[in-house]
């Protein structure tokens, strides 16, 4: 029997993802709804993303000789891609995105509520 880790795996399409590092996305769902950030990394066999100030969570590290001091650390903690949705530069709202391929074949991300593309970032 899978467990439900394993059957969420199954489900996801084959690390295909609208969203790429750079991007400016909202959260949509969970404790952090509603707040932005721009996309810092990108797990497609995973399906999460880690947003720039989304997430935060502490760590207690224990003194080595990489990191003399030690402490509690603060960093960004994976949320998954379902929960976020990126924001059309043009409008700053939320949107669904579609792929438009060109006659040359080049893919471009259209914006579903403005029809506007969106710009890949550099």
């Amino acid at each position: 029997m899978a467990t439900k880790k394993e059957m969420k795996q199954a489900r996801r399409a084959k690390g295909k993802s609208h969203i790429v590092k750079g991007d400016r996305v909202r959260v949509i769902r969970g404790n952090f709804r509603d707040m932005e950030g721009n996309v810092r990394r990108v797990s497609p066999a995973e399906g999460r993303v880690v947003v720039e100030g989304v997430n935060m969570r502490k760590r207690h590290q224990r003194p080595t000789q990489d990191q003399p001091e030690g402490g509690i650390i603060t960093f960004e903690a994976p949320i998954d891609i379902s929960n976020v949705m990126l924001i059309d530069p043009s409008t700053d709202e939320a949107t669904r995105v579609r792929i438009k391929i060109d006659a040359d074949g080049t893919k471009e991300r259209i914006a579903v509520k403005s029809g506007n593309p969106i710009p890949r970032p550099r």
